[in-house]
């Protein structure tokens, strides 16, 4: 019995569009827009010699591009994440890597494989698609998470400087100075607005609503209350930082709690793929005496179906509003 190779050759294929979208990104853009650089992004900006304001419409420009191009039909279901993680790509670049990574994957299975030619079309533009949502995603989850673990300890360090005298516009420069990306370069974007006379509460509810972040929602909304009615806005602000920390610490013991039921639920769906696709590997012919029948093909939709219900159903009872 003779075990194909092509399921691998298509999973390295997948891998090698993911990396090259990677190299690609970081080469253009540089090392610093990398979620895992501790150089604030911004800062390296400013110290190159860019002018404060061309820095603040770049990055301004970056940050909300992508919900401006939810027109475009192949883009609007990658729009809303490409928003979340600041991709520096514009929506006519990323479309464009969409079509330069579907030919390399053609290119590929044309090379590695014996797949007819329909086959190796719709697998390429698969993996072209697939690879940059797949790619997006993960840096809209990373980038999110980061944040919203960053966000407490940024409030607090606004509440010792109001404490110690500072001005609220001069804390959170002290924010966007100290705290690592990514929440340093959006506070640096509140900070450089508010000195070309925008206003800081505006500015904080914009920046929450891009990001759809309830915590930051909150911060903003305290703001905007204390500049309208007044009041201790270092006291308003320290017992907002215990309320974002523990809901933070809860958000992340109900998914601790709820893992192995998503993880159950992703399981018990892709494993009548997976058992599909080994059983075509160890054996191509194993179906040959059944394609015929008048069932299979209504018998492979139910299976569709059913497969599709359980990933929803399960999702909804781990999907646990706080």
């Amino acid at each position: 019995m003779s075990i194909s190779m092509e399921p691998l050759i298509y999973g390295l294929i997948f891998v090698g569009v993911l990396v090259l979208v990677e190299g690609v990104y970081l080469t253009v853009f540089g090392r610093s827009i990398s979620l895992n650089s501790r150089v604030n992004r911004r800062l390296e900006m400013l110290e190159k010699g860019t002018n404060r304001a061309e820095v603040m419409e770049t990055l301004r420009k970056e940050m909300s591009q992508h919900m401006k191009s939810r027109s475009i039909p192949i883009y609007a279901m990658l729009a809303d994440r490409a928003q979340k993680a600041a991709i520096a790509f514009t929506p006519t670049q990323l479309i464009m890597m969409m079509g330069l990574l579907s030919v390399v994957a053609f290119i590929g299975l044309t090379v590695g494989t014996e797949t007819s030619g329909p086959v190796r079309i719709a697998l390429a533009i698969g993996m072209g698609v697939g690879g940059i949502y797949f790619w997006v995603n993960g840096k809209a989850n990373k980038r999110m998470s980061m944040i919203e673990e960053q966000l407490p300890d940024a409030v607090e360090l606004m509440v010792r400087s109001l404490r110690v005298g500072h001005p609220f516009s001069s804390a959170i420069q002290i924010v966007a100075k100290e705290v690592a990306d990514p929440l340093a370069t959006e506070f640096g974007m509140i900070a450089d607005e508010a000195q070309y006379g925008r206003d800081v509460g505006e500015a904080l509810k914009e920046m929450a609503e891009r990001l759809d972040m309830q915590d930051m929602r909150f911060l903003a909304v305290a703001v905007t209350i204390q500049q309208q009615s007044g009041g201790n806005l270092a006291e308003i602000l320290a017992g907002l930082a215990q309320v974002i920390r523990a809901r933070f610490r809860l958000f992340r013991r109900v998914k601790a709690i709820t893992s192995e039921a998503q993880w159950s639920g992703k399981f018990l769906s892709a494993f009548p793929l997976l058992a599909l696709l080994a059983i075509n590997v160890m054996d191509p012919h194993y179906y040959d005496n059944v394609l015929d029948h008048a069932l299979f093909v209504p018998a492979c939709i139910a299976v569709g179906l059913f497969l599709g219900a359980n990933l929803i159903i399960m999702r909804m009872l781990v999907n646990i509003k706080v």
